[in-house]
């Protein structure tokens, strides 16, 4: 059976041969990679699929779930870290600039103008990094799903990680790497423990965005879908943002807090919408730990309601076919 084989960077994460129909222009999307992890590691348990995923997703490693995500990072990332960077520096050239914006990112600044402005690095400049490290694999664009009507509130793109694993590498290892070079993990560690709580957060926004594609595929289908994504501008963020052939959209909004989610989620969503004038027809809210029964008696037709538990059918039906074959070394 033909497999898509990728070859990633550090790990070189250029992709250089893919089967099943994909091309350069037409990368494995987030989702395949998570199904082929998921399988791969025989977890069909989402929480535990995204926790590890967090980390190691995209690398094609074995992962022993047995193990903590703290034993293993150490193992195979730390205790490997002269050999890892080695491969890094083959993309990066050891630049440092490169490495400073990619941490920038990492940490959670996604928008190429808050970027360059933290980096301290003119547009020119930072924008001739940033198409280098997209030309690499390590880094990809992300544009508002709909242009903001008044163009002064225009923003430039997002910049979001390629793989999961690069941006935990430049986060918590990169910047550490006079200490963990001389076998002194703790600087290294001690960052990890003060993100790891909401580390996940940008990777189930993203797979919300494939779970509302999956529920809305079969209602929308005389009227597919043109692009999904968010909504941004200057003044406001819709994390779920969907717009049909017809122009029509969908808006939605995330919370992970751990309550449930109350009537203000959907009444300050809406608002945004009139702030930003979209045109939108459907709303979905995903909220990891529920709603209200208030909410709850307001879902109908026009308002779809997701919570951590529907992540599951993200996992359905794992099989061989769900297998990226990554080339890179194995740790």
């Amino acid at each position: 059976m033909q497999k898509v084989v990728i070859n990633e960077f550090f790990i070189y994460a250029i992709i250089t041969h893919l089967k099943q129909g994909y091309t350069m222009s037409k990368r494995p999307i987030l989702l395949q990679h998570f199904r082929s992890f998921a399988y791969q590691n025989n977890i069909t348990d989402f929480d535990v699929a995204l926790e590890y995923f967090t980390v190691f997703g995209a690398t094609g490693w074995d992962i022993d779930t047995s193990k903590s995500v703290d034993e293993l990072i150490k193992e195979k990332v730390l205790c490997n870290y002269e050999a890892l960077h080695k491969g890094i520096i083959n993309f990066t050239h050891g630049n440092g600039l490169y490495h400073m914006m990619l941490t920038i990112i990492a940490l959670g600044v996604e928008y190429e103008d808050d970027v360059f402005k933290k980096a301290g690095v003119g547009r020119d400049k930072g924008e001739e990094a940033v198409d280098y490290l997209e030309l690499k694999s390590l880094l990809r664009f992300e544009t508002s799903v709909e242009e903001p009507r008044n163009e002064r509130y225009a923003k430039l793109d997002k910049l979001l990680f390629e793989f999961p694993f690069m941006r935990f590498w430049f986060a918590t290892i990169s910047p550490y790497y006079q200490s963990i070079s001389t076998g002194d993990f703790s600087e290294s560690e001690a960052k990890w423990n003060a993100l790891r709580g909401n580390f996940s957060i940008l990777l189930s926004n993203q797979l919300v965005l494939e779970l509302v594609k999956e529920r809305f595929a079969t209602k929308f289908e005389r009227d597919p879908v043109v692009s999904i994504g968010t909504y941004y501008d200057k003044k406001l963020e819709i994390p779920i943002a969907l717009k049909r052939k017809s122009g029509k959209i969908l808006a939605g909004e995330c919370k992970y807090s751990k309550t449930e989610a109350k009537m203000h989620m959907i009444t300050s969503l809406k608002e945004k919408c009139e702030k930003a004038g979209l045109n939108v027809d459907e709303y979905v809210l995903f909220s990891k730990n529920g709603f209200t029964s208030e909410l709850k008696e307001l879902s109908d037709e026009n308002l779809m309601l997701l919570t951590n538990e529907d992540f599951s059918s993200l996992l359905d039906n794992l099989s061989e076919k769900d297998l990226l074959v990554y080339t890179n070394k194995k740790y």
